[in-house]
């Protein structure tokens, strides 16, 4: 399940996707528009900046905007960057691996496997679109 972060983030970043090239965007628009608390926006966005996605301009004509090409930033690393992992359990995780408590036998798990499963598709998905992808009409209601 996508945490409040993950989500916030993803609306954020498609807010300035939706503005690429146009130059900085204010915190207060993408607040407004999203729906995201101020707060909890610029938190995020310093973490977005310091992982080279977002760039930003303080002062009166100041705002946010994208740091690389809406193409070049995958939803499942949006996600990664906020949550740490596209698995369910941590097992599955390819990249935050951290063996589960009370696991049986993790070669034998048939969740492990199952989990992992479908991990992969997961990423096979989030990696195979980018902010810059129009999502099709039953993704984007």
């Amino acid at each position: 399940m996508l945490n409040q972060k993950t989500r916030y983030a993803i609306r954020a970043l498609q807010h300035l996707a939706d503005r690429f090239g146009a130059g900085p965007v204010p915190l207060t628009d993408i607040a407004d528009n999203q729906k995201i608390p101020k707060k909890f926006l610029t938190v995020i966005l310093s973490e977005m900046g310091r992982e080279g996605l977002v760039a930003a301009q303080r002062g009166r004509d100041g705002g946010y905007w994208l740091a690389r090409p809406p193409a070049t930033i995958s939803y499942g690393d949006i996600v990664r960057l906020t949550q740490g992992s596209l698995a369910l359990v941590p097992c599955a995780s390819r990249l935050a691996y951290k063996s589960c408590e009370n696991c049986v036998d993790e070669e034998a798990c048939r969740l492990r496997a199952l989990m992992l499963t479908v991990r992969d598709a997961t990423a096979d998905i989030l990696d195979g679109i980018s902010l810059a992808d129009p999502l099709p009409t039953a993704l984007a209601a």
